[in-house]
């Protein structure tokens, strides 16, 4: 039985449970929202600082770096009312430039996957900067993950936040139009976490931000997540080619590993044998999700750690949702608890249009054009 979160963290407070790693705060603060507090977090080769903002309500504790919109951790309690950070990341700033898979990052130009890094708008050809393969993956070798954004830290009534922009330049990676982003991160009373992007242009492009948060709900560096339980209310996907882009089919999931329209744990199915996992060394996939594109977010995925009672529902106005299980988490990186992350010990649920579909007329289009406002808002919601 899930109980009420705002029960258990009321019990905690009583208790005096205090936060495992972020160090200041205490379960008091946890109850109540907190102005965010800056902090340098080190330092770039060039010398550019990198601040971090630990912001906390309703519950929930977040940590921000400018540098790439990273989520460096972000704690919920358990059905005990004992904190975990929920996300894997890194405590310093080189692995971040240097390692990382894209931990906790706010992912542009375009999210997921384009076809050898080419697509054609307006009758013009564009080639993108290719880091996957033949492919361009999550905006390419510099991609919105990898750069400084400007972070203006806001309180608005019971809510507190931060706002982050960046500018990306006429041709950067490739892309066609300086594009203007903004992203607000936004804590509510009740310890949901809110992820609001904005965009414009001034010539006709392509865009589809996402957050790249991979979530161990027992604690990062606790071991696997197959004995997570998933839901998708989603009836098809999109399988991919052996370079894990999209065929253009939109297949159903009935009879098949991918069908999460019921609650099934995360292993149940995992090495079944399908030859898109085979392909994908498990799952990395856009489900289709069946509420289609919502003028607000809709819910779509939870998923729950029965072990700590922890749930993390989303809910989202996209048409589209990246699972992936960690298949490429190899060991060889340490995380902010000083464990090694190895495949499977993770895994994202990326709310998003679908990967290449500039190069797929039949997916709900990504050209953003001068005078329109790019919107897309994913919200998570935290239980125990």
């Amino acid at each position: 039985m899930e109980l009420n979160r705002r029960t258990v963290i009321a019990g905690a407070a009583a208790a005096g449970i205090a936060a495992t790693t972020l160090g200041a705060g205490s379960a008091e603060a946890a109850s109540g929202g907190r102005k965010p507090v800056k902090e340098l977090f080190g330092k770039l080769a060039d010398g550019t600082k990198v601040y971090r903002w630990s912001l906390e309500n309703g519950g929930t504790r977040l940590r921000v770096l400018n540098w790439g919109g990273v989520v460096q951790g972000l704690e919920i309690p358990d059905r005990k009312g004992h904190y975990a950070n929920v996300s894997l990341g890194f405590d310093n700033i080189d692995d971040y430039v240097a390692k990382t898979p894209y931990f906790g990052a706010l992912i542009g130009r375009y999210g997921n996957r384009i076809a050898k890094g080419q697509f054609t708008l307006d009758g013009k050809s564009y080639q993108l900067s290719v880091n996957d393969g033949d492919n361009s993956l999550h905006g390419g070798k510099q991609g919105f993950d990898k750069h400084i954004w400007d972070v203006e830290p806001f309180t608005k009534g019971s809510d507190v936040g931060l706002h982050l922009h960046y500018t990306s330049v006429d041709g950067e990676m490739g892309y066609p139009g300086t594009l203007k982003a903004k992203v607000t991160y936004t804590l509510t009373k009740h310890g949901d976490w809110r992820i609001d992007y904005e965009a414009t242009t001034d010539k006709a492009t392509v865009v589809n931000l996402t957050s790249h948060v991979y979530w161990n709900l027992g604690g990062e560096g606790t071991g696997t997540i197959e004995d997570h339980e998933l839901s998708i209310a989603a009836g098809r996907y999109t399988p991919t080619d052996s370079g894990l882009i999209p065929t253009g089919e939109l297949a159903k999931v009935a009879g098949t590993p991918f069908d999460f329209r019921k609650t099934k744990t995360i292993g149940r199915d995992i090495r079944a044998g399908h030859v898109q996992q085979v392909q994908a060394k498990g799952y990395d996939h856009n489900w289709v999700l069946d509420k289609g594109i919502t003028a607000k977010p809709e819910h779509v995925a939870t998923l729950r750690d029965p072990r700590s009672g922890r749930t993390l529902k989303i809910a989202t106005d996209q048409p589209g949702l990246q699972f992936y299980s960690g298949n490429f988490l190899d060991g060889t990186l340490t995380g902010t608890g000083g464990h090694t992350y190895r495949q499977g010990d993770a895994l994202c649920l990326e709310t998003q249009h679908f990967p290449d579909a500039p190069n797929h007329p039949n997916f709900p289009s990504t050209v953003l054009r001068p005078g329109q406002t790019y919107r897309t808002s994913t919200i998570h919601t935290f239980g125990c």
